[in-house]
């Protein structure tokens, strides 16, 4: 069968007759590319504005681009509007006692509340409360408070600070008291928020816990005391036999 593209003087008379059809032109490949960029770089320029540019820009928009902003526009406002209901925290604030019922036990359904009390006088609760301003920030959608303990409970014992309490839904899910639970004088930013994020507080990036090898070498020695008292245990109960 003939190539109804190839260059024939039959062909050509085909084609003058329409029984066959236009000779097609070579692809300029490059020639497609430039165009299909052109026509990408044109599409919805606005999806890449902000707002806030959005508005500035509204003349150079014509009536159908300016049909399809409103409806980005929505989009992007409900994301927004999403995203601040989710991030409404993002700070360490300061509570008193009488406000400990409504900012924590009556705190929003579902939100996890972390409350700090603290005596500023004791190096640790310092310390505590910088690593949670840090963690505040980092984790928007959980509640962080802090409280002077006096303020909220008399006579608490200076051995039982810091103390830090997570709540959710009116309930406390976790405590911890005093110097050792909230993890010793040198406790570190990532150490605290493994101990959170273990209780579901957060939802840390953290692959795993940052104390794991100091655990490790703790078990470690543990067991290697373990072993050499059973062996010296061992040879003086042979030493008595003989």
């Amino acid at each position: 069968m003939q190539d109804p593209n190839e260059d024939t003087e039959w062909n050509d008379i085909l084609r003058d007759f329409g029984i066959l059809p236009p000779k097609e032109e070579p692809k300029d490949e490059i020639e497609e590319m430039v165009l299909r960029l052109q026509k990408e770089a044109m599409v919805k320029p606005f999806e890449k504005m902000t707002l806030a540019q959005l508005k500035e820009a509204e003349d150079e928009f014509d009536e159908e681009d300016m049909q399809a902003i409103e409806t980005y526009r929505k989009k992007r406002l409900q994301e927004w509007r999403a995203l601040k209901k989710k991030q409404k925290f993002g700070e360490l604030r300061e509570i008193s006692g009488n406000q400990y019922v409504n900012e924590v036990t009556n705190a929003e359904k579902d939100v996890w509340v972390i409350i700090h009390l603290y005596r500023s006088s004791i190096p640790m609760c310092l310390l505590v409360n910088q690593h949670l301003s840090l963690l505040a920030r980092k984790f928007p959608e959980t509640k962080f408070v802090k409280a002077i303990v006096n303020s909220c409970i008399q006579h608490y014992h200076d051995n039982c600070l810091p103390t830090i309490f997570v709540y959710k839904n009116g309930q406390i899910e976790a405590k911890f008291i005093g110097i050792i639970e909230c993890g010793g004088i040198n406790l570190k930013l990532e150490e605290l928020e493994w101990k959170l994020a273990e209780v579901g507080a957060i939802q840390t990036d953290l692959e795993e816990n940052p104390k794991k090898d100091i655990v490790d070498m703790m078990v470690s020695s543990i067991k290697n005391t373990s072993i050499h008292d059973d062996s010296n245990s061992s040879n003086s109960d042979n030493d008595t036999k003989q």
